[in-house]
């Protein structure tokens, strides 16, 4: 059955965000996931954990400024990259959080994007990672949603993290980024399972919680345990209401809903 992190930045909207892990504890959560810890003090953060004994498994970098979706591919933008990776390095070995999301970037009317940078920028970042025991994910991220991004098809991808050929460096597989790109999901899980670190899920259309939406993620959790997934699974997505209510969809995965 797989292991469960509640993302903590999508759910429990209704709370406020340092409350967030102790209403995911009451619900059966043991991890959560955490897109921006950077407005939040460590030390902080580190009490949420320990006050509710969940673990911080996964943190984003810090996606730049106004309309950037990261800037590890963004020409001019090799300081910005550095600086907002070695702020997101601090949090994650503070925290013994063991992955990092790295965002690539996509154009702009000012702005271009440059594989061999992106190549050159994660190989530095996935050296630094190493010494602390961490994962960088990459995470194809549909060309719907964000236009031009660099990489929007597990394929690409994975030809990607064979170009910048380090061992931390691995596949972030969201459910809802490629439905939209490409289907076909339980072949893709099949295709790439030992390039994946990590997966998310949520409804596609809507980005809601699973039961409002095309995918039957009931599926694709048995054949991510038939194929002997060992990782985390993250629950990123927006309820469509009450969190707790809406966590109907987890009562079969022992998560409790509260109403």
């Amino acid at each position: 059955m797989p292991e469960f992190a509640a993302n903590i930045s999508t759910m429990f909207q209704e709370l406020p965000v340092q409350e967030r892990c102790e209403a995911a504890a009451r619900c059966g959560f043991k991890a959560v996931e955490f897109l921006s810890p950077y407005p939040f003090q460590i030390e902080d953060i580190s009490n949420w954990l320990k006050e509710t004994g969940t673990r911080l498994i996964l943190i984003n970098i810090d996606p730049g400024d106004s309309g950037e979706v990261g800037t590890a591919a963004l020409p001019g933008r090799e300081d910005a990259f550095r600086q907002r990776f070695n702020q997101a390095l601090d949090y994650a070995a503070s925290l013994s959080v063991p992955m990092i999301h790295v965002l690539a970037g996509r154009p702009t009317d000012t702005q271009s994007i440059s594989k061999p940078l992106f190549i050159e920028n994660v190989r530095w970042a996935a050296e630094k990672a190493q010494k602390h025991d961490i994962t960088l994910n990459l995470e194809p991220l549909n060309d719907q949603d964000v236009p031009g991004y660099l990489h929007s098809k597990s394929d690409e991808t994975v030809s990607l993290m064979s170009a910048i050929d380090r061992t931390n460096v691995r596949l972030q597989f969201d459910f809802y980024h490629l439905q939209i790109t490409e289907g076909n999901l339980g072949s893709a899980l099949s295709k790439h399972l030992g390039d994946i670190s990590h997966v998310q899920f949520s409804s596609v259309p809507g980005r809601h919680e699973p039961q409002y939406g095309e995918i039957n993620v009931d599926h694709l959790f048995k054949h991510l345990d038939d194929l002997g997934y060992k990782g985390w699974v993250g629950c990123e997505y927006w309820p469509k209401e009450n969190t707790g209510k809406g966590l109907a969809w987890a009562e079969r995965y022992g998560i409790t809903p509260e109403v």
